[in-house]
């Protein structure tokens, strides 16, 4: 049971090892804050109210 363990804690060890190395933890912060804005500006629509004559 031991040898299971320790080999299961190398295979987590070298897979977190091979993720580092090809970058992907390089920006964590970025993709989840990219939801948050449009990816275009809306446009207001022109006021069509006719000005109240006095």
């Amino acid at each position: 049971m031991l040898l299971v363990s320790l080999l299961l804690a190398l295979i987590f060890l070298v897979s977190f090892i091979w993720a580092n190395k090809t970058g992907q933890y390089d920006d964590d912060v970025t993709p989840g804050m990219r939801i948050l804005y449009d990816d275009e500006e809306v446009k207001k629509k022109p006021n069509k109210e006719k000005p109240n004559k006095e």
